[in-house]
């Protein structure tokens, strides 16, 4: 009797360390898990820092020079802000076809970053106090 236990130990601990690497391989290969890391893979040193520590990162618009803050989302989670970082207009625009959020978040500082008016000529505006900070404090 204790000699099946003893032999069943090692399977059953290859069996949980198994299920474990399962379970990551599929948790990272999801689309939103995708969207972020290719996001990641496009932001710059100080935005990937800023995004990971707060969940949103800054872009410059290439024509006015405005600041505009890109928290994670897939809609109305663009807000322009001021020097003291706080947001004064909110912008929502997306890509269309159903993306995951960091493919839609990419896709709005591309935007920003090369073509700020023609990405404002679409978009809607909406007053910045919409959605408080807790809105966008959801975990991934």
């Amino acid at each position: 009797m204790i000699a099946a236990v003893w032999f069943r130990a090692p399977a059953r601990a290859r069996l949980h360390a198994l299920r474990g690497l399962y379970r990551r391989f599929f948790g990272e290969n999801t689309p939103d898990a995708r969207g972020r890391r290719l996001l990641s893979e496009w932001l710059s040193p100080a935005q990937r820092t800023q995004f990971e520590q707060h969940r949103y990162f800054d872009v410059i618009g290439c024509d006015t020079g405005k600041r505009y803050r890109i928290h994670y989302g897939t809609a109305a989670n663009v807000h322009e802000i001021d020097d003291a970082g706080v947001a004064t207009m909110g912008w929502c625009f997306v890509p269309s076809g159903f993306l995951a959020p960091g493919d839609v978040m990419l896709a709005q500082k591309i935007a920003l970053e090369t073509d700020e008016r023609g990405a404002l000529a679409l978009a809607n505006r909406f007053p910045a106090a919409t959605h408080s900070e807790h809105f966008y404090r959801r975990p991934f």
